[in-house]
């Protein structure tokens, strides 16, 4: 798929002049196509707005899209495709598994890529230069997600999983985080499990919160029927750390069953005068409440579009900048630092806020847990 991008207003262009971008987005099954939908409007509306006001030092850019489909060796073969047209960096992709792959190529090309949405701490086997990262680590994100348990009453964790390495490695941050506070994790494979099964299961083992570590809509959408339907567990709280109510159509298959199960949320509390702009305008673009994905998404070209101006479209200065940006991003100042743990560069600031959709409103969200922010 490629999409290019509209040239700038009142300019003319060609192919060659142009500033390209390879954009990596999930928008097929099996891939979570609405997050993907969501991630490319971002995207989009950013390019659409470096353009509006010049381009990069007067050459538009130019995005090239490439349906990952949650596959990670079709990212593999996307990245050399867009490697082989002359991109000048790599933006995007939603599922870490996919991310990974896509990271192990560009970096063995020294091709520059800023994941825009991907969480697994592991994003590449080594350090890198070439490569940084928008989102907060897995391990962040679902610490923080721990700790919301915690202080809610919860210590006896059920998580319905299926083989990944990133619902394993989100099992194991659990495990780690809960294990030392008194808490602890019971794994329910949904493989070898029905959605009744599950119930049964979360009596048997006394949980008081069951997370789905599971793909949507299927199985999370029967699991939380199930359970939302099962009088022995009218107070089992459910939890979807890796975000599935966040968008449409969670609220649209699940209604009033898919209220008050949090999750982990990529936003301040508040957004500022330029995340409030492009929250309308994405609003307008999607036809519905922007999600997370969408800011990162813009997020991810106005990093890229300050770095091509500063360094040229030249992989091999750009690769070497992350340490030197300082943009405003529609969610907070953004700027990379090398984090312990994580191989690539990281924007170590990148809000996170555990919220879930309100039982009274279920199109509106409200907040759960902020992390307290340490200096």
């Amino acid at each position: 798929m490629n999409r290019p991008a509209s040239p700038p207003s009142g300019a003319e262009r060609t192919e060659a002049s142009a500033v390209r971008i390879g954009a990596l987005v999930p928008l097929t099954r099996p891939g979570w196509a609405e997050a993907g939908r969501h991630l490319l409007a971002g995207l989009e509306l950013a390019v659409r707005d470096v353009n509006d006001s010049g381009g990069v030092d007067g050459r538009a850019l130019e995005l090239v899209v490439r349906d990952t489909a949650a596959d990670p060796q079709r990212a593999a073969v996307a990245v050399d495709e867009l490697a082989h047209l002359g991109v000048a960096a790599l933006a995007g992709e939603y599922h870490s598994v996919v991310a990974r792959a896509a990271a192990a190529r560009a970096d063995a090309l020294g091709l520059p890529f800023l994941c825009s949405s991907a969480v697994l701490d592991a994003l590449t086997e080594q350090p890198t230069d070439h490569v940084a990262r928008l989102a907060p680590p897995q391990s962040r994100g679902w610490q923080i997600y721990a700790d919301f348990l915690l202080g809610a009453g919860h210590s006896r964790i059920a998580v319905a999983t299926v083989p990944s390495v990133y619902w394993a490695s989100g099992t194991r941050i659990l495990r780690d985080h809960l294990a030392p506070r008194g808490g602890s994790v019971v794994e329910l494979d949904m493989g070898a499990l029905t959605p009744a099964a599950v119930c049964d299961a979360l009596v048997e083992h006394r949980a008081t919160a069951l997370l789905l570590l599971v793909g949507h809509p299927e199985p999370a959408v029967s699991i939380v029927k199930a359970v939302r339907r099962d009088e022995r567990l009218a107070d089992t709280l459910i939890g979807a750390p890796a975000g599935q109510p966040e968008l449409a159509e969670w609220a649209t298959l699940l209604g009033a069953d898919g209220a008050e199960v949090p999750f982990l949320r990529y936003l301040p509390e508040r957004l500022g005068p330029l995340g409030e702009r492009v929250g309308a305008a994405l609003r307008e673009r999607l036809a519905e409440a922007p999600s997370f994905v969408a800011f990162e998404g813009y997020d991810t070209i106005a990093v890229l579009a300050d770095v091509l101006r500063t360094h040229g479209p030249d992989g091999t200065r750009t690769a070497g900048s992350w340490t030197r940006v300082a943009v405003e991003g529609t969610r907070g100042p953004v700027r990379f630092s090398r984090v312990p743990g994580i191989s690539v560069w990281q924007w170590a600031g990148a809000p996170v806020q555990v919220v879930d959709r309100d039982p009274t409103r279920p199109d509106r969200f409200r907040t759960r847990h902020v992390p307290v922010r340490t200096p």
